[in-house]
Parts: C-alpha cells; structure tokens; sequence
C-alpha cells in the first residue's frame, strides 16, 4: 500500500532542496528521519515534516492502523520547479537588476514493505 504528500509553495529554491531529498531517496523512513535530523540545511526540516505527514497519512490508509517506521520505505521522492517571485534590486547608474526567487514542490510518496522486499 502507497500514500503520499505533497509540500506546494516551499520559499527554498529546487536546487537547494534536491539536495537534501537525494539524501534520502530509496531508504526506509526511521532511517530518512535520523539522515533529515543532522543534516545541517534548511531544506531538511521542510522535508522532514512532510515525511511525517506521508507515513502518517499510509498509518490512516491501513485497517490496522499499526505500522513502524522500519516497515515503511521511500518509494519516490521528486522537487518540482515552483513560481518565481520577480523582483527588482537597484543597480549603479540607474540601472536595475532582476531577481528571481524561486519556489519548490515537493512529492514524497512512501511504501509498505511487503516480506519480499524486507528479505533483500
């Protein structure tokens, strides 16, 4: 069984952010939140909470409702590229400078592992 979540709008830019989920992409979640806990960027705390919010929402999916971190696994995690904010600094004699500021989206879609693929 699958379920998934969704972070839109995220004020850090995709780069910053792809950096942090390829840390944790294809591992078990208990083991994603210890990596997300000492990594020492902003990114990582935004992840960490919408990874909290996918187990969570497969724990609501299941009948049993009892599930342990151990058992789940990242299947897919991917940032998308979010509106740019335009903004404008002044620059020397007159001129003017474009800033973009980018925003992200960010999907992270957990697994339960099944007996097979605990064996591996």
């Amino acid at each position: 069984m699958e379920a998934r979540a969704l972070k839109r709008y995220i004020g850090s830019s995709p780069r910053k952010m792809r950096l942090v989920v390829d840390l944790i992409r294809n591992k078990r979640v208990d083991e994603a939140l210890g990596i997300l806990r000492f990594t020492n960027k902003n990114a990582a705390k935004v992840v960490e909470k919408t990874l909290l919010s996918a187990y969570s929402n497969l724990i609501n999916k299941l009948d049993s409702g009892r599930l342990d971190k151990n058992e789940v696994i990242i299947k897919e995690a991917y940032v998308n590229e979010g509106p740019s904010m335009k903004r404008i600094l002044p620059a020397p004699q007159g001129r003017a400078f474009r800033i973009k500021k980018r925003s992200s989206h960010l999907t992270l879609i957990v697994k339960q592992l099944t007996e097979n693929n605990k064996q591996q």
